[in-house]
């Protein structure tokens, strides 16, 4: 990858807004990704979301509670530090629509019927991030100045 091209990967003129919008989206994802991977803060681990997401028929289930696990922890990581935020926006976002129409969608939109609520919310936030990068005070604004 040449810097022109890594730096508008990492450019942005998005304000502290952003800011403000990517670290708790990102401890959000990061929480959700260790409950995929880890078993932490009450998720069933790898084997367990993997044998869930098998019975829902996305399979290999344990490829993909990995996937949908490291998208959303190293995905939510990189939001809160800002690093890399747009590709690390758009794999979360794809995540997001995955969890929506797979296993959301047909139970209407509120969160009290398991409903896409949620899910929408953290679509719109990533796909937001996506759009205007990570703002000020990240690691991804620090970056495309060192390359200019």
């Amino acid at each position: 990858m040449n810097n022109s091209m890594l730096k508008n990967l990492l450019t942005t003129d998005a304000g502290y807004g952003a800011l403000l919008l990517r670290v708790p989206v990102g401890i959000i994802f990061v929480a959700h990704g260790a409950q995929k991977l880890f078993g932490w803060f009450g998720g069933y681990g790898l084997e367990g979301t993997g044998g869930w997401m098998e019975s829902i028929g996305l399979a290999p289930g344990v490829l993909m509670a990995f996937l949908a696990g490291a998208a959303e922890f190293f995905g939510g990581l990189a939001l809160i530090a800002g690093f890399l935020t747009r590709p690390a926006a758009f794999a979360l976002s794809i995540a997001m629509l995955v969890a929506i129409f797979s296993v959301h969608f047909a139970n209407g939109l509120f969160m009290s019927n398991n409903g896409y609520e949620f899910g929408l919310a953290l679509l719109a936030a990533s796909a937001s991030l996506m759009f205007s990068g990570a703002g000020k005070a990240s690691l991804d604004e620090f970056l495309a100045a060192k390359l200019k």
